[in-house]
């Protein structure tokens, strides 16, 4: 498996709409990947879209947690961590106001997003999905749906090209811009008030950061969080207030403002990198399930992602959705959608519970720099924090089992 070279679509977007599938995932990240991959190896007839080209590079902090990790293992791509050259991570280094706390990981690795991705897809395509990328995927009101059916309008990336795609059910996995993949009539996204960006980077070089450890950056604008990859590169992940970019002239300012103002070493020629951006991070989307229609990923709703747990929440609603979506494949039934959305609350809700309050704090100087202080006198208190990101999600096989 070679994730670093481009994926190729297995069909073409006349043969997609050719037929009427059992699936159809839109968005090709984590979520969608795994959920297609699953659904395949179960027999259904499952179509993966993306909008963007594979191997393609994302906003993210590059780090599976040791709830992640656990979730691959179920599934039986445990053996995608060694194979992606991702790098264990044993330390967390926190530093804010002239405090820093260093703390141990019990499980962890990191790599990149382009290398995690396209291997999740290959493995999707490898279970008998068929993959289409550069293809923008928007979910057609229910009103123009033929009974039984969901009708898709896969657009090319150039808009140049319409298809239209009939499927029993669909899951919108398509990140932080899913809202324009849905019906405004059945699906509302509310993005919270003053929400943070992501920027991030891949930078070729180490910079004198060390291997193994997450490098984290706290003060009142936001936060930088620097981790090494495969093979030699560094990964740069920020979120910061959208004012404060501005008012910085670009994200590379930024990160290096932030990164003087916390004592960590500075880092040449940022402003050469090829950075990205986000949307407004935090936000949620109601319902989490309509006709026919399942959301997960960052589509049903994303938090400041400060504890990294955003890879291993995709991850477990991937493998969550999958015995609904069987189900739905057979026969809709209204109630799916409700028990989607309470196994989602069940899976999700208290660990996104506490990143809403791990990212409130860090928002507070004084309160972050008190943490640390005690933090770095007293480690053992975050063991409790720690061991509760890092567990075990509940029910890793379905929500059948």
């Amino acid at each position: 498996m070679d994730a670093s070279v481009t994926i190729p679509s297995t069909l073409t977007p006349a043969a997609a709409a050719g037929r009427t599938w059992d699936a159809l995932v839109i968005g090709a990240g984590p979520a969608g990947a795994l959920a297609a991959r699953q659904l395949a190896l179960t027999g259904a007839e499952t179509l993966l879209v993306d909008r963007a080209e594979f191997p393609r590079p994302k906003v993210c902090g590059g780090c599976l947690n040791g709830h992640a990790l656990r979730v691959l293992h179920a599934v039986g791509l445990e053996r995608l961590v060694g194979q992606l050259g991702s790098r264990p991570l044993r330390r967390f280094e926190v530093y804010s106001a002239g405090r820093r706390a260093g703390l141990t990981l019990p499980d962890g690795t990191a790599v990149s997003r382009a290398r995690l991705d396209a291997a999740l897809v290959q493995e999707a395509i490898a279970a008998g999905a068929a993959f289409l990328p550069g293809a923008n995927g928007i979910v057609l009101p229910r009103a123009e749906c033929p009974q039984g059916r969901r009708v898709v309008e896969l657009t090319s990336a150039h808009g140049r090209h319409t298809t239209v795609v009939y499927s029993r059910i669909v899951l919108a996995a398509g990140g932080l811009g899913h809202s324009r993949s849905l019906p405004a009539g059945e699906f509302r996204s509310h993005v919270a008030h003053k929400s943070r960006i992501g920027v991030g980077a891949v930078l070729a070089e180490p910079h004198g950061y060390e291997p193994g450890t997450i490098h984290m950056a706290v003060q009142r604008q936001g936060y930088v969080g620097l981790v090494c990859l495969e093979g030699a590169a560094l990964n740069v992940a920020a979120a910061f207030d959208a004012e404060f970019v501005k008012r910085s002239h670009g994200p590379a300012a930024a990160v290096a403002e932030l990164l003087r103002e916390a004592g960590l070493p500075s880092i040449p020629d940022l402003s050469s990198a090829a950075w990205a951006g986000t949307l407004p991070l935090t936000r949620h989307t109601r319902p989490l399930a309509g006709n026919r229609v399942f959301l997960l990923g960052d589509a049903a709703g994303y938090v400041e992602p400060f504890t990294g747990e955003g890879i291993a929440w995709a991850l477990t609603a991937a493998l969550a959705v999958v015995p609904l979506a069987r189900e739905g494949i057979v026969a809709w039934d209204r109630h799916l959608a409700r028990r989607w959305m309470a196994e989602y609350r069940r899976r999700l809700s208290g660990r996104q519970r506490v990143c809403r309050l791990i990212a409130a704090g860090v928002r507070r100087p004084r309160m972050a720099s008190s943490l640390l202080g005690a933090l770095s006198s007293v480690p053992v208190l975050a063991r409790p924090l720690i061991e509760r990101i890092n567990g075990s999600p509940a029910r890793l096989q379905g929500c059948g089992s």
